[in-house]
């Protein structure tokens, strides 16, 4: 198998031609070379397949760059092998030919299968339902196949007919100086076919509108943002051609109580100086009810506590995540006298204790300066 010319020398350029001297030199070589000029030149053909595939790789930045880098050997890597035929290369080019000859230029215009369009859904979840996930159903309003010509687009009992300007072939020929070119034909619009009896129901389009129940089912550990894919829930396709998609995308309500970090979740409660200073077990809210929670003696406030386990699923591993507790010490307000005598006599002790041991301390350094 003969190996590949060089791309820069197969269009006639340097390697740091711009992309205007590019395409300028392409033009020339797919006006020189194009297959309603030669006629059965089988090396014509050879060099216009051969310049469309150069122009394909230089005018696009990343298939450039990699073909400078790593040359035909790089771009085979990353799956790129040139054009099947004439076909794909006016399909690729159309809007380049239009350019050059003003108007649209192609081999074979019929319409070809393409797939429906993608569609979108949002859905909103409140905290818990995106944290454990749901099945649902939502209704969605598409375009469906008319159920009374199976799309199509014909009345029940007619058939289409062959296009009368183009003879079926989808294509009319313009002469254009030297060579003729061919467009899609503008009767049929490159189908070849005609409808003379339209189906009144979809009124000859073979679609219409509806609305339809699509399940859901929603993992849990899905946050804001999250989008899921539901294969062939889109828009049916054309000529033939497989339906779209449908995206769900996720926004998730906040939460009274918990905020969520990664797989985490996070909180904040309360206790009283006496829980702080003498410790307690006192009931906290998970994400699947209460559970107690044991406060050490001596906790400071804005210290993190947590419960193992009892966070938000992984939407990769499933492993769930930890519930992070940080615990807020609460000044108390409107004492009682008794509460201010207790506190006042608590305060009294706390300042002698304080008192001896500063006087155990400068006790100490006087002995050692005597030494």
């Amino acid at each position: 198998m003969a190996s590949k010319r060089d791309y820069y020398e197969v269009l006639g350029v340097g390697r740091t031609a711009s992309n205007g001297e590019i395409k300028g030199a392409y033009r020339k070589l797919a006006l020189k070379y194009h297959p309603d000029r030669n006629p059965g030149d089988q090396e014509a053909e050879d060099n216009f397949k051969e310049a469309a595939e150069a122009y394909e790789v230089l005018r696009d930045d990343k298939k450039r760059s990699l073909y400078d880098q790593y040359g035909h050997q790089g771009l085979e890597g990353a799956g790129f092998s040139g054009f099947g035929g004439f076909d794909d290369i006016f399909s690729s080019f159309g809007d380049i030919f239009e350019e050059f000859f003003g108007f649209r230029s192609g081999r074979r215009s019929q319409s070809r299968a393409s797939r429906g369009s993608d569609l979108r859904y949002d859905m909103t979840l409140s905290f818990l339902e995106a944290a454990f996930g749901k099945e649902t159903e939502v209704t969605v309003e598409k375009m469906v196949i008319c159920p009374e010509c199976n799309g199509g687009a014909c009345a029940p009992g007619t058939y289409p007919e062959t296009c009368r300007q183009c003879g079926g072939s989808g294509q009319v020929a313009r002469t254009q100086g030297f060579f003729t070119v061919r467009t899609a034909c503008p009767q049929c619009r490159g189908n070849g076919q005609t409808i003379a009896t339209p189906c009144e129901h979809c009124r000859g389009a073979g679609k219409v509108k509806d609305t339809k129940k699509v399940a859901v089912k929603i993992p849990g550990g899905v946050d804001n943002g999250s989008r899921l894919r539901l294969t062939g829930e889109g828009e049916p396709g054309v000529n033939g051609g497989p339906p779209g998609d449908l995206y769900v995308f996720i926004s998730v309500s906040p939460h009274d109580f918990f905020e969520r970090d990664g797989s985490h979740v996070i909180c904040q409660i309360s206790i009283s100086f006496v829980q702080a200073a003498l410790g307690d077990d006192i009931p906290v809210p998970t994400l699947e009810g209460e559970r107690d929670l044991k406060i050490p003696k001596g906790i400071q406030p804005g210290e993190i506590l947590r419960f193992r386990g009892e966070g938000i699923p992984s939407l990769r591993s499933r492993e769930r995540g930890d519930q992070i507790i940080q615990v807020m010490v609460k000044t108390p307000t409107n004492l009682t006298k008794k509460q201010e005598s207790l506190l006042k006599e608590f305060s009294k002790l706390e300042s002698q204790k304080l008192s001896t041991k500063f006087k155990n301390i400068f006790k100490g350094d006087s002995a050692r300066a005597a030494r």
